[in-house]
């Protein structure tokens, strides 16, 4: 069992993060700014108030955990898109003052930097709405913050091109910068596999300083 700090237990993909930790017997602290909004309960889960932009706060819920894990993106709205990259600051900031003590931290990230096989990158592909290219280059600059620090035990895990609720099925492939994409030329993978793949590297630590990715 890991005790685990998680920002973003309220979103699309943190709630099934959430989810999925407590299936497997991990004790979970939702750091969150509106405990209301959180509706989940369970034995194993603690709430607690938070702020992920807060260097202090992030160490203050850090502390004594194994691992923190952060479902902060751009994907709920236009307010999110401008907390990405300054998370990942802050909690890289908050781990630094916690020394050889402090937890691995888990981001999720982003697709658009992934290579495509035409060599280029997600974010490359023509027409896509400027909103939507805004999160993928805010994603970007964190995984370049991330890739500079050598001091925090970090993991970035990007989803596939298509990210959406849907099935479990236990079943996902991996790669580093890739995107990886089926049969039919498709990039995908359902929130709730992509929950189960950031569990998998809880339990199994596997991309510790390095950003890897997740397809059917």
């Amino acid at each position: 069992m890991s005790t685990i700090a998680l920002y973003g237990a309220t979103g699309t993909i943190g709630g099934r993060i959430l989810d999925e930790a407590l299936r497997r017997g991990h004790q979970v602290t939702a750091v969150v700014r509106d405990p209301a909004k959180l509706t989940t309960s369970h034995p194993a889960l603690t709430v607690t108030t938070g702020d992920v932009l807060d260097p202090a706060s992030v160490a203050a819920v850090a502390e004594g955990t194994d691992v923190v894990v952060s479902a902060v993106g751009g994907g709920d709205g236009p307010g999110h898109l401008a907390t990405i990259k300054p998370a990942a600051e802050s909690l890289v900031a908050g781990l630094r003052t916690l020394g050889a003590a402090a937890p691995r931290l888990i981001a999720v990230g982003g697709a658009g930097s992934l290579r495509t096989p035409d060599g280029k990158q997600v974010w490359d592909a023509e027409g896509l709405p400027e909103f939507l290219l805004q999160i993928m280059h805010a994603h970007g600059d964190a995984l370049d913050l991330y890739r500079s620090v050598s001091d925090v035990r970090w993991t970035n895990l990007s989803p596939a091109a298509t990210i959406a609720p849907g099935e479990r099925t236990g079943t996902y492939r991996t790669a580093t910068d890739d995107l990886i994409t089926d049969a039919a030329g498709e990039s995908r993978i359902s929130a709730e596999d992509y929950a189960v793949a950031v569990v998998d590297e809880i339990e199994r630590p596997r991309h510790i300083g390095e950003r890897f990715t997740v397809g059917y």
